[in-house]
Formats: structure tokens, sequence, C-alpha cells
């Protein structure tokens, strides 16, 4: 039998690496409840239709990266590639819209069959903030600021750059895709195949080409800003003070784009150059028309996603596990003792480590290889005069002390 191995793409996340995903996902949570969001969960798998009507029948996630599968019902399903389509599904099918304006954080793992690199995988995981029924351009910046102060609190944010653009709203957006198309048509021979294909369907997406021939063309394309009109650029102004105004520092990128319609005014990403060639590690933006898209009534909405893994490679290592205390039971009758001693320590929010077998020695080594700060040592005796031999095993210094006493004396030296 082959020896069995993780699936490619995937891998475990062993006591270290959950540390780090930890600090990243309850740094974002607190973060995000101070301004007000509220923690969602949203199923990992939902009805295909769900991810088509939402990131595009030619967009690459759709036609080369989703895990579709077929049930024992023969429904069609989709392992989530993402969440902010789910969010939205929530808010549409249960009736959420009612109850607008809504503020969502959600966590968790998606699922995209793409080529595994570094900080990339086909199992990932993300942090989620989306902000519904707020047409303002201030909701705008309460979003980037929510990135900002986590990436702040992570210590990473001056590893990375705010980069922004606007895409205006509809009118502004259909001039520009008529000015695109008609460059882009000029140069449809230099082309790659797959942009070709997307020049009459979506030629938006050809300004996210990874291809290097792409690149050069779209390097002379024409950019969004020149084809604002005054209520598109009024909002962006409005953004960009309001971001100098908390010295959230910005970079104007008129590349950044999104490639479906829904997508409106503001779009961002925090990138880095930290993590070699993937840059952003904090994306989103105002996406207006996603709702109705869904077959849901008008709601603006903005929002970003954030790779666990990328930024939990860009942080600082976490605190170490807290070291426990070792209790180490002498003869059969300290034994029952000191489950009941385990038990009320550990109510007390001391962590406890509590060896199921061997003599003293062997426990005490056990101790010292788990870092424990102390052991308990608890003989026949020491039950006998209600007290417990307290050993520090840093300093090897040893006292006794009675049961009633310590978890007080334990909390004091933690």
């Amino acid at each position: 039998m082959a020896e069995l191995q993780p699936v490619r793409g995937t891998r475990d996340l062993l006591p270290e690496e959950s540390r780090r995903h930890h600090r990243v996902t309850e740094t974002a949570r607190r973060i995000a409840a101070l301004y007000g969001y509220e923690e969602i969960g949203v199923p990992i798998f939902e009805f295909t239709e769900v991810f088509q009507r939402t990131l595009g029948d030619t967009s690459d996630i759709v036609t080369k990266e989703m895990y579709t599968f077929t049930d024992r019902g023969g429904e069609q399903l989709t392992l989530r590639p993402e969440a902010t389509a789910g969010i939205m599904r929530a808010l549409i099918s249960g009736g959420l819209s009612q109850s607008l304006p809504l503020k969502f954080f959600c966590t968790g793992p998606m699922f995209r069959y793409e080529r595994p690199q570094k900080g990339r995988y086909r199992q990932f995981h993300q942090i989620d903030l989306e902000l519904l029924g707020v047409a303002d351009p201030l909701g705008d910046v309460e979003v980037i600021a929510v990135g900002a102060h986590i990436l702040e609190d992570l210590g990473i944010l001056d590893k990375t750059v705010l980069e922004l653009n606007t895409l205006g709203d509809s009118p502004s957006r259909a001039a520009y895709r008529r000015a695109l198309l008609d460059y882009l048509e000029k140069h449809r021979d230099g082309l790659s195949e797959d942009s070709r294909a997307r020049l009459t369907r979506n030629p938006l997406r050809i300004l996210d080409s990874k291809d290097e021939g792409d690149k050069r063309i779209v390097a002379g394309a024409p950019v969004f800003f020149d084809y604002l009109n005054e209520a598109s650029r009024g909002f962006f102004e409005k953004v960009k003070g309001a971001l100098d105004a908390l010295g959230i520092a910005y970079h104007l990128n008129p590349r950044i784009v999104r490639g479906l319609d829904y997508y409106c005014h503001t779009v961002f990403e925090f990138t880095t150059t930290a993590l070699g060639a993937q840059g952003a590690v904090l994306a989103g933006g105002r996406y207006d028309g996603l709702a109705e898209t869904m077959g849901g009534p008008p709601t603006p909405a903005v929002g970003w996603a954030g790779g666990i893994e990328r930024l939990a490679m860009l942080a600082s290592d976490p605190p170490p596990a807290a070291r426990p205390v070792a209790i180490v039971p002498i003869g059969a009758e300290a034994e029952a003792a000191s489950l009941r001693l385990a038990r009320d320590l550990r109510h007390a929010g001391i962590a406890v480590e509590l060896g199921f077998h061997g003599n003293v020695s062997r426990r005490m080594k056990r101790a010292n290889k788990l870092g424990a700060r102390a052991a308990i040592l608890l003989g026949e005796d020491e039950l006998k005069r209600g007290l417990a031999t307290l050993r520090d095993l840093d300093s090897g210094t040893q006292s006794e002390v009675p049961f009633a006493e310590l978890a007080t004396r334990l909390a004091e030296e933690r």
C-alpha cells in the first residue's frame, strides 16, 4: 500500500502553525468587534449557481478553479472559493435586508484548484469583512480602516502598501469599457487566447491577465480615472480625504480592477514584497450590484478578504503556549486525589498536565519535556496533612502549600 500523504495543495496545521493562524483570526475578530462587526458563519458548500452568478461564467475561478461535484441527491454543489457570495446569499435567503445596515465578520477555509505556491494552497483560510446597506464613501473608509487596524495590531502594517483605485459608477464604467475595448481591438493579434476570448464578454478582465504579452499591451491602455464623471470623482475624493484625515497612507494604482459589473467605486489592496511574488495579503472593494445579480433587492455593499496563511507568514512569532503545571501523584491513593486536584485547578484557569502512568522519575522527565513551570508532588503524607509539595521547575526551589491555596499561589506565579 502506498504511503498516505495529504492531498496536493493541502497541509496539516500542527500546533505551532495553528497558534499562528489563531493569532491572526483572534486579532481580526477582536478588532472587527471594536467597529461593530458581528461574526457570521456560512456553509462551506453552496449550490454551484451561487458562485456562478457572483464570480462570473468567464472568471478563472469558475472555469478552472472551483471544486464542484454532484451529491447523492443529484444537486450540483461547490466548495466555497470565497465568502462574500455565501454571505450575500444569506442576506437574501434569510430576509436580512429588512435589518440593514449590517456589519459581518467571517473566517474559515476556502477551496480553489490552483497551482500551490508559497502562501497559497488549494485549501486555504481567510478572514472576511462585509458592510452591507451603506452607500456613503465613509463606509469604504471604515472597512479599509478596519483592515489597517488589524494589520497594525499584527505588527505588519509597515510591511504593506495600501494600493487604491476607483471604478466609478455605472455610467463611468460603461464609458471606460468602450474606450478600453476600442484600444484592445487594435491590439487583438497580440493578445493571448484567453484575453481574445474575453474581448467581447468581459474586456476588463484582460487588465488582470498574468500573460507577459498581455501585460505589455495593458501598460498602454486607458485608465479609469480619465473616464470618471463628476459624481464618481466626488465619491473618490471623499474616500481619499477621510483616509488622509485618519493618517492611513495609500498609493494610487489605476491598474487595480475588478472585472465584474457589480463592482463600483473604491477598490483596494494591501500588498507586500516580503512574500516574493505573492503581493496582496488583504483586498476588497465596493460591490453595490451584487445583491441584484443574485436576485435580491438593490443593496450597497463594501468589504474585503485577507489570506490567513500569508498574514501568518508576515507576522512575528506568536506567544508560546501557556506553560502547564504538572501533577505528580505518588501511590494509588494520590492518583485519585490528583484527578480531583487537576479538575479544580483547570476550573480556576490553570493549565494542568496529568501524566497517565509511570513512576515519579518518568513523570518528572515528561514534565520537563513539556516545559512545565512547576510540579505538584502529591503523596500519602501530603494527603494526610492537606498539603502539596510545589516545586518550581526553573529554580528548583520547593515549598509546601495547602490544597486550598494552590490555585491562588499558582495564579500569582504565572
